[in-house]
């Protein structure tokens, strides 16, 4: 079972309605005594976390034994005690006072002694979810912190993805809080599919692989699945299994975050927030909005602040470049020992496009005006631009011209009207 609300003003839920949600399918009761882990995203993710996580804390804080926080990093990089706090809008005052007794724990994704192996989906299983394009055992390990707890709360918001098709339910566990292979193995799934056949879409293979995974976590599970509105505010909150909660909250994000547009565009400038602080997570600005520009177009991913292509994964990256998917699966004998999640990332970033006898040839031109100089650009395989060029008004109410300007891209996912 599950129960969810949907606002019904610009203001979003208030704060009874958020306890309302809670209060449906948490019973404190259940949980007096218990070890609680509550499992939250990053902030590379725009979401009122806090909000619904201080609720959570007066619903259950006084009868848990622990009630503790564990950030859903993926692959991204740790975050310091002091951003952990205002990603749950804590003050300074409420984590010395009634907050004090919650630990902040960060994913450690490539720490072998931090993760523990649940089980392994069979290649006869994969081969089916799959639909036929993979036939292999996959692994499935997860932070093992997870085992000191009895309980496990996800609060998270629901976007369009790029991998998975809407973010959110058992993909806080996997990638979340999990360990590289099952984690390489579907990224590189999503990719093989395309972003185009994955992007807002609900039913998908990976989503499939993912959700088999987290049936592998024997403990007592609820998400708390949030819908961001425009304005950051609570649109929607839904309460279940990370299966029902994700099922209710992809609906409704389906409806509140695809923009529909009557045609294409020669010219995006597509406007990276700073909260994407390197390459590897503003190329959501990229992965959004490729299905509206026009073949032979350009995406312009403006990102003034952006300094790093991945603090994480660019040295890779710089030894591999960004493609399209052709290019690695023609050539795949000389880029399988490498990451897949990174290989996958290169093709979201780089577009649609062919390989064939030896020639690229993508779909639309990308370009990154960032602090990243034009010979670094040049080498991973990008175009160029000197943001100090790019002025807001040549871009802005152009749409009849062919061009298309976002402010804050990455989240909301640009789709043509059929």
């Amino acid at each position: 079972m599950s129960f969810g609300l949907k606002a019904d003003s610009s203001e979003g839920l208030n704060s009874e309605q958020i306890h309302a949600v809670i209060s449906d399918q948490i019973d404190p009761a259940q949980l007096e005594d218990l070890n609680v882990l509550v499992v939250v995203p990053d902030h590379t993710r725009t979401a009122p976390v806090g909000q619904v996580f201080k609720a959570l804390f007066q619903h259950i804080g006084q009868v848990t034994k622990s009630l503790d926080v564990i950030v859903a990093l993926g692959t991204h990089p740790p975050m310091a005690e002091k951003a952990i706090q205002e990603r749950l809008e804590l003050s300074d005052e409420e984590r010395a006072g009634p907050y004090k007794g919650v630990r902040f724990i960060n994913h450690q994704w490539d720490n072998p002694d931090a993760l523990k192996l649940i089980g392994t989906i069979p290649s006869s299983e994969i081969r089916e979810l799959t639909d036929g394009r993979f036939e292999m055992d996959v692994p499935v390990e997860i932070n093992k912190v997870i085992m000191d707890y009895d309980h496990i709360i996800i609060i998270g918001p629901v976007f369009p993805h790029e991998v998975v098709g809407f973010s959110g339910g058992n993909k806080y566990f996997f990638p979340g809080i999990a360990g590289p292979r099952i984690l390489n193995f579907f990224h590189w799934l999503g990719a093989v599919v395309t972003n185009a056949q994955i992007i807002g879409r609900q039913k998908t293979p990976v989503r499939k692989v993912v959700d088999a995974a987290g049936a592998m976590i024997q403990k007592d599970k609820t998400c708390l699945a949030m819908v961001v509105g425009d304005s950051k505010e609570l649109a929607g909150l839904y309460a279940g299994t990370p299966e029902t909660a994700w099922e209710l909250a992809s609906e409704h994000s389906r409806s509140a975050h695809i923009i529909y547009k009557e045609k294409s565009y020669k010219t995006v400038l597509s406007v990276a927030p700073p909260m994407y602080e390197e390459l590897w997570t503003a190329g959501k600005a990229m992965y959004k909005l490729e299905p509206v520009v026009a073949d032979g177009g350009e995406l312009i991913i403006y990102a003034p602040h952006l300094k790093e292509v991945s603090e994480t994964h660019g040295d890779t990256i710089r030894k591999i470049g960004y493609h399209v998917r052709d290019y690695f699966l023609k050539q795949w004998d000389q880029f399988k020992d490498m990451p897949w999640g990174v290989i996958a990332h290169s093709t979201h970033v780089k577009g649609s496009g062919t390989f064939q006898d030896g020639l690229e040839s993508p779909r639309i031109k990308v370009t990154v005006a960032s602090q990243l100089s034009e010979s670094i650009c040049n080498e991973i395989n990008l175009g160029y631009r000197d943001p100090n060029t790019i002025s807001f008004s040549d871009y802005q109410d152009k749409e009849d011209e062919g061009i298309l300007f976002v402010p804050k891209a990455g989240e909301r996912l640009f789709l043509l009207k059929e």
